[in-house]
């Protein structure tokens, strides 16, 4: 076993977690031709286990410094749509910044607001229709289609 934990081609690992090179029984493996078959059996199932073991180990190892990668990730673009709502706020409080040069700030926000009303109006009405086209949750046309191979198959059956 090398120090990530897998075993190398080749060898096996004991119950003590000694490794020996080749198969169970190779000439020069000390006394395993003379063992019995349910001796070698039984060492061949403990290193069987001890190698799904390792395996799991690696892997269960392997998902959390994946989840701890996609919990930072997760986190950085949470602070990146963080910051965009706040540059947005700076656009709309430089629109009416601007709209104020010729018209009462009063006035100016009042545009700004239908201005961006609008667009969520749009938004939300687009966003609505297009849930509408969804329909139900279910998978309507692997349905169908499963139904078909259903009826095809009853057909086949008949003749």
């Amino acid at each position: 076993m090398d120090e990530s934990g897998r075993y190398e081609a080749g060898s096996t690992a004991g119950s003590t977690g000694h490794v020996s090179a080749g198969p169970v029984g190779a000439t020069g493996d000390s006394g395993a031709s003379q063992a019995p078959v349910g001796e070698l059996v039984h060492r061949a199932s403990q290193q069987l286990t001890e190698l799904v073991r390792g395996e799991m180990r690696l892997a269960q190892a392997e998902m959390k410094e994946k989840g701890k990668r996609y919990g930072k990730g997760g986190g950085l673009f949470g602070g990146a749509g963080l910051a965009g709502f706040l540059t947005l706020q700076a656009l709309v409080a430089t629109a009416i910044a601007g709209l104020a040069v010729p018209l009462p700030v009063w006035a100016a926000a009042l545009i700004v607001t239908a201005v961006l009303g609008l667009v969520t109006a749009v938004l939300a009405l687009t966003g609505k229709k297009e849930v509408g086209k969804a329909s139900g949750p279910a998978p309507e046309q692997t349905i169908d289609s499963v139904k078909a191979d259903v009826a095809e198959i009853k057909e086949s059956a008949k003749r």
